[in-house]
């Protein structure tokens, strides 16, 4: 059994719920019979899992999440990837902006598309497991980040009475460009929050100034500690994040080099082993969180 315990009653903000939706969003990366099973011991009877496939220009086999419902909870949560194929995202295919239809902006095609596959499912999920007005949370890592935070627009921006009680990512890429994330925190303020830890690269990228980040940041140092704002403080991994995403001025939308390849810093950035991607593992991000629960 689980020793897990998840409080069904929160409405608000909270370390201890904030770690509860960092499992959740780590049981994403789970199989199936392990979701439906963990699900249960923290006491969601009801449990929709999917796995979509997906096809180019996204590097992406299929789109994976699942529903789990209680009688006073539903989370949805979407599972992510290995922070090294971000290099793929940053193709020219994967990082174009493309118009947003449901409000002012730009948003990334390949993570528009991913959500695009899943959402006739998972909109349906929600509407019949969400039966006695349970609150509604969405929550991923990396990839199931980016995931999360476009899905809870998506449902809001569609529906404008359908407002999710909260969105908790870690180490989510920026999604979109600074006309949307505006939009976003106007018509989520309060309920988005936004976990960092560290150096974590993915968190980085892609690069300002084509993308921006939605608000609401919450970054945990190099002790662990949690933080509301980002210390100015800069470091080795920012200057080379710095220089990286000079490097990209003028180059559009597509954020490859002009001969298709990803440049040569970024690949250095995601190198296995590198602290940028040591900071990224889910892992770390539970493990801040356990520590800073009263």
């Amino acid at each position: 059994m689980s020793t897990l315990t998840f409080d069904h009653t929160v409405t608000g903000y909270g370390l201890p719920h904030a770690r509860c939706l960092a499992e959740a969003s780590d049981l994403a990366y789970k199989d199936p019979d392990t979701v439906r099973q963990r699900a249960g011991e923290w006491g969601f009877d009801r449990v929709q899992v999917f796995s979509v496939p997906f096809a180019p220009p996204f590097p992406l086999a299929d789109t994976q999440a699942y529903v789990a419902a209680s009688d006073q909870m539903v989370i949805v949560a979407f599972r992510g990837t290995e922070a090294t194929q971000i290099r793929d995202w940053l193709s020219d295919g994967g990082a174009l902006l493309t118009p947003y239809t449901g409000s002012k902006g730009l948003v990334h095609l390949g993570f528009h598309q991913a959500l695009a596959e899943v959402w006739p499912q998972l909109h349906q999920s929600i509407d019949t497991l969400r039966d006695r007005d349970q609150s509604l949370w969405f929550t991923g890592h990396s990839l199931g980040g980016a995931l999360a935070m476009l899905a809870a627009a998506r449902l809001h921006f569609e529906e404008p009475s359908q407002l999710p009680d909260g969105v908790y990512t870690f180490g989510q890429p920026r999604t979109c460009d600074h006309l949307l994330a505006a939009a976003y925190d106007k018509a989520l303020q309060g309920r988005v929050f936004r976990f960092v830890n560290n150096h974590d690269i993915v968190a980085q990228l892609p690069p300002e100034p084509l993308y921006a980040h939605v608000a609401a940041e919450r970054y945990i140092d190099a002790d662990g500690h949690i933080h509301d704002t980002r210390p100015t403080t800069g470091g080795p991994l920012g200057n080379a994040t710095k220089t990286f995403t000079n490097g990209l001025g003028g180059l559009g939308g597509g954020l490859a080099s002009a001969a298709g390849n990803t440049p040569a810093q970024l690949t250095d950035l995601l190198t296995s082993g590198t602290q940028g991607v040591r900071d990224h593992g889910i892992g770390n991000y539970i493990a801040a969180l356990q520590a800073n629960c009263p």
